[in-house]
């Protein structure tokens, strides 16, 4: 799940007749290429595809590396056998340090072939970019822990800190099995780190690649929103459509609904979050930089809030959000509705309790006829990871290694991942960065989904460069 982050800074530019004239692929590259669309081409959806079958095949390639049946670990529960998963273990030298893990997700969202311009689940490289469900989200992270641990293995390489990676299935869905979860309950002990790598980090550009865009930051994940679904309903006895009321429940809704648009939840900050708008800001000479900087010294500045609030990223950022997505109502094209429902998805800012955020849903709908009644959480609170300096530190040379003068800043992820689970139990997550997207998304959990083919080696190398400088 990617977070759509703008910000403006000189860079290296990156045209598209510059990426469609790529140098040819190294032969370590060409094997991870190789990797990556074995692993789009592998339909992991949740209503077509199989989590366990790519699972399989993952496993096939770390035993050809030399990983053993003490190093990989199989699961899956018997409720959801498709959605099994893997974990392996590269061992460290050190008794004293503690390991770290690699976390990512193999399922995707569901993709249709009569709405994509090509087929989803068809790895196609194609101006510049590599296109194919999950291959941004999160395919070609996954794949380069795979090749990185197979590559360590291979050249007999022993890290001081054992490095630990868990493939999962369920991070796209919260109505089957959840891998990350499954593990972090039941099998505390596979996955036992000092921290955990995984996604949620990234980079931005400024506009499209093909445009000109250039690379304006990185970001380190530190810290998410928790996802709560709430259900509001309106009921009422009915009656015949031949003689209607006013009192009508979908009418009710109605107002409800609009109520909970028109309102906004007040701003919050904490650590990640200023760290970011003070940051991010200051890189930017615009008004936009100049109102992060602004909100972060003076946060009841309205005239500030106001610009950020004109950018979907910042305004999600800076509050608790919620947002109708389900509507359900009636029964008859004849009859006065008897009940009307809808699903309200919110983005709770860490620290705020769902209850809270229920009560307050009560309170704008202001009718109490409307029933509003909590009906699943993803996972448990979202607790924010520390600044470590451990953490960022390395982070922070490497990009301004791989991005020379592009910032790199944590961020709050204003979407979810599987981290809420590993945090839940003491493994601190954090998403790095490496790899970077345009502005419009790059299509994750939509149409076409892509990722430039220079954000996927240059962030490779990264990456790598990242694990060692942590377990090395």
């Amino acid at each position: 799940m990617r977070s759509m982050l703008f910000a403006t800074l000189s860079c290296v530019l990156l045209s598209g007749s510059a990426l469609a004239a790529e140098t040819p692929l190294r032969p370590d590259q060409t094997a991870y290429r190789e990797l990556l669309k074995e692993m789009v081409e592998t339909d992991t959806s949740i209503t077509t595809g199989s989590c366990t079958a790519l699972a399989d095949k993952v496993e096939g390639h770390l035993r050809k590396a030399g990983f053993t049946d003490a190093e990989i670990h199989r699961f899956a529960v018997p409720e959801f056998p498709k959605e099994g998963g893997i974990v392996a273990i590269l061992p460290g030298t050190s008794k004293k340090e503690k390991p770290i893990l690699l976390l990512g997700h193999l399922d995707v969202v569901v993709a249709k072939r009569e709405d994509w311009t090509r087929d989803p689940y068809k790895f196609i490289e194609e101006g510049g970019y590599y296109y194919g469900r999950g291959v941004a989200d999160m395919k070609a992270m996954d794949a380069i822990w795979i090749d990185m641990l197979m590559r360590m293995r291979k050249g007999g390489e022993k890290p001081k800190r054992t490095i630990k990676l868990a493939l999962t299935c369920g991070e796209e869905t919260s109505t089957a099995f959840n891998g990350a979860q499954w593990l972090s309950e039941n099998r505390r002990e596979l996955i036992d780190a000092a921290f955990a790598l995984n996604e949620g980090g990234s980079g931005r550009t400024d506009k499209p690649l093909e445009q000109g865009g250039k690379v304006v930051v990185q970001t380190m994940h530190v810290g998410e929103k928790t996802p709560v679904n709430y259900r509001i309903e309106a009921t009422n006895p009915g009656g015949h459509s031949s003689m209607p009321v006013k009192d009508n429940a979908i009418y009710e809704l109605s107002d409800a609904i609009a109520r909970i648009r028109d309102f906004e939840f007040p701003l919050m900050l904490n650590d990640t979050t200023r760290a970011y708008f003070s940051r991010a800001g200051a890189a930017r000479s615009d008004a936009m930089g100049k109102a992060m900087v602004q909100i972060v010294k003076t946060p009841d500045d309205k005239q500030a809030l106001a610009l950020l609030d004109t950018d979907r990223s910042f305004h999600s950022m800076l509050r608790t959000t919620c947002v109708a997505t389900l509507l359900d109502g009636g029964h008859a094209n004849n009859a006065l509705p008897q009940r009307a429902g809808a699903n309200i998805n919110c983005r709770i800012f860490p620290g705020v309790s769902g209850e809270e955020v229920r009560k307050t849903l009560e309170s704008v709908i202001a009718d109490p006829r409307m029933t509003v009644v909590r009906t699943d959480k993803r996972g448990p609170e979202a607790k924010a990871p520390p600044l470590d300096p451990k953490i960022m530190g390395p982070a922070e040379k490497l990009v301004a290694k791989y991005y020379p003068g592009v910032p790199m800043v944590p961020v709050m992820s204003t979407g979810a991942t599987d981290g809420v689970f590993l945090s839940a139990v003491g493994i601190p997550s954090y998403g790095p960065p490496g790899l970077f997207g345009n502005p419009d998304g790059n299509g994750v959990h939509g149409l076409n989904e892509r990722v430039a083919m220079k954000s996927v080696y240059t962030g490779r190398d990264l990456l790598e460069e990242l694990v060692r400088a942590y377990a090395f």
